[in-house]
């Protein structure tokens, strides 16, 4: 499992085939929450109802944490599957 402390503000999301899916805002709990200014809406298959608000990804696809970026055992797509909604 990855040291959850690694993972810091504004440090890139990356699918597993390279896509950007985000930017880390902070870890909430055990959710990654992502930055509103491109959390869905510049996903590769991200929709108009993903823009403009919070969405969170599992800290249980992340594969680990290379430099400044956090590389997600999923792809890109699959990922933007996956986001969480922000309540």
């Amino acid at each position: 499992m990855t040291d959850l402390s690694q993972i810091r503000e504004h440090m890139d999301v990356i699918g597993a085939d390279g896509v950007h899916v985000g930017t880390v805002d902070h870890v909430e709990g055990d959710r990654i929450k992502l930055t509103k200014k491109d959390s869905g809406a510049d996903v590769e298959g991200g929709q108009g109802a993903h823009a403009g608000h919070h969405h969170y990804i599992s800290v249980g696809l992340v594969a680990g944490v290379e430099g400044d970026k956090v590389r997600l055992s999923a792809t890109g797509a699959n990922a933007a599957e996956l986001f969480e909604e922000e309540a």
